[in-house]
This record gives C-alpha cells, sequence and structure tokens, in this order.
C-alpha cells in the first residue's frame, strides 16, 4: 500500500497548505511592516505615497518628538508599572484560586466552579461596577485598573485543568512527609507548573499592556494615563500638537502618519520583543492544560 506521506494528494495538500500559511504571514506582518516603514520615513516621501515596504528618506525624528513629550513618558512608565503589578497581582491570585479549586475532596468544588464559569456569561455591568469600584476609592488609582479583573475566568481554568494534570502522588509523598498545603503548592505544584505559568503571564500582560477602556472610564489624571490612551489621544486628537512642539528643523519632516506610526510602534514593541522568549512555554502550557484537562 502507498504510504499517505508519498501519496501525490498528500504533497498537493502540504503544498497548498505551506502557500496558505506563506499567505497569512504577508498579510499579518505587512502592517506591522508598513507602520515602521511611515514611521521612519520623511514627510516628503509620505505624501507622495512612495512609502509601501521600506523607509524612504529615513529619519527618526518622530521617535524624538514622541520622546520629548513628558506625557507620552509618563504613559509609558506608568503602563509598564501596571503591567509589572498587575501580572503579578494576578497570577499570585489565579494561583492561589486554582490550586484548592483542582482538589477533588474540595466540598462544594463543583458548585463553586459553577458560580466562577456563571461570571464568563454574566456580569453586574458597566454602571454597577463603575458605582462599587468609586464607593471603595479607587478611581484615579492603579487599583481600579488591577482589581476588577484581577482573575480571568478562562485563564483560571486553564490553570485550573493543567494542576489537575499533575500526578497525585507527589501530594501524597509530600503530605507523609509532613508538608503543608502551602508547602506543597510552593516546592512542588509551582515549579512543576512554569510552563502554564507563562502562558499566563503572556494573556495577563497583554491585556494589562493593553488596558484603555477600563482606564478611559477610572482614570481621571494625565499623569495615570495608559500607552493606549495616549495612542488614541494622538491618533485623534493631538498629532499636530505634538508635532508643533517639536524643533524647528524637525518640524518639516513630521507629519502626522510620522507620529502616528512610530506611536503604534511602540506600543506593540514590548510585546512582541517579549513574546518570542516565552512561546516555547507557551504553547506547552495551553497544549498540556487543554489536553490533559
Amino acid at each position: 500500500m502507498m504510504k499517505i506521506g508519498n501519496s501525490k494528494y498528500y504533497k498537493l495538500f502540504s503544498y497548498i497548505n505551506a502557500l496558505c500559511m506563506i499567505l497569512l504571514c504577508i498579510m499579518f506582518l505587512y502592517p506591522m511592516v508598513y507602520t515602521l516603514a511611515m514611521s521612519l520615513s520623511d514627510a516628503k516621501s509620505i505624501l507622495e505615497g512612495k512609502v509601501i515596504l521600506f523607509p524612504r528618506g529615513f529619519t527618526i525624528e518622530a521617535y524624538r518628538a514622541l520622546m520629548k513629550d513628558k506625557s507620552i513618558r509618563d504613559a509609558m512608565l506608568f503602563t509598564i508599572e501596571l503591567t509589572i503589578s498587575g501580572v503579578a497581582a494576578s497570577i499570585i491570585m489565579t494561583t492561589l484560586t486554582a490550586y484548592p479549586l483542582s482538589r477533588r475532596d474540595l466540598k462544594g468544588r463543583n458548585f463553586i466552579l459553577k458560580l466562577i464559569v456563571f461570571t464568563m456569561y454574566f456580569s453586574g455591568g458597566l454602571i454597577p461596577t463603575y458605582i462599587l469600584v468609586k464607593s471603595v476609592g479607587l478611581t484615579n488609582k492603579m487599583g481600579s485598573l488591577i482589581l476588577p479583573g484581577v482573575i480571568d475566568t478562562f485563564l483560571l481554568i486553564i490553570m485550573i485543568s493543567y494542576f489537575r494534570s499533575l500526578p497525585v502522588e507527589l501530594e501524597e509523598a509530600a503530605k507523609v512527609e509532613g508538608c503543608s498545603n502551602f508547602g506543597i503548592l510552593a516546592r512542588i505544584i509551582i515549579p512543576l507548573s512554569l510552563p502554564v505559568i507563562a502562558t499566563l503571564t503572556i494573556f495577563y500582560a497583554v491585556s494589562y499592556w493593553n488596558t484603555f477602556f477600563n482606564a478611559l472610564i477610572y482614570i481621571q489624571s494625565p499623569k495615570k494615563y495608559t500607552l493606549q490612551i495616549k495612542l488614541y489621544q494622538v491618533l485623534n486628537i493631538f498629532s499636530d500638537n505634538i508635532a508643533n512642539s517639536a524643533d524647528a528643523s524637525a518640524a518639516s519632516l513630521l507629519i502626522p502618519e510620522n507620529l502616528k506610526g512610530a506611536t503604534v510602534f511602540v506600543t506593540v514593541l514590548p510585546i512582541v520583543f517579549v513574546y518570542p522568549w516565552l512561546q516555547k512555554y507557551f504553547i506547552k502550557g495551553v497544549t498540556i492544560g487543554a489536553l490533559k484537562g
């Protein structure tokens, strides 16, 4: 019998599949490459429509103008602080919640899980949530961007599934040695769960880094604007103002398109840079959590 891998239909499928993947990669990568090219091109080349794939009239004045704007720097520092603090809080809370819920001997576990899953489909709504955040004094504070969504239900289920896949014999052996529940979690469960923790770190980091709507609602101080709000302002409101704030020699090289491209690229660059370092953990964490859960 002819092996499937050697059949002409399988080879044809492989070629078509590879072609489709290449086309999809080009579709996904081209906007990023085009945005980078726009941010590094001079105003004349952009206005003449010469920028298609590579920068024309290379210049970094758009990035210099952004760095001269104090509000951009403040937004970047605040977003970095928010991301680090939020990821730390979310990982800790998700881990402490997932571990007991993954134990089959926990009384009321199924009822608690049903209540948690219920929140995936129904919520209190925007106005009650805002009233709650305001009543506890979190408005215009970083806590308003972290605490209301400190645990993501979907990511919690992924971690619970991963914890269930770990051998129960390890915990039983640790209990025989007199290890407490927190000791088991810290010394056995967490070291074995680095793939799923890395996976959740990526998800939470992207979520906090892209915080926009909650910041728009709860934050009033310009010093606490997130980078996404500043991106919104640059794209819609303040492009001309930032360009006018640059020195005269740079102003002739800048138009709003330069600044928009530079701001977009600065906003997405950190996540694009971090993801490849955690990719192997990301894939492993998702597949193990899904298949063994």
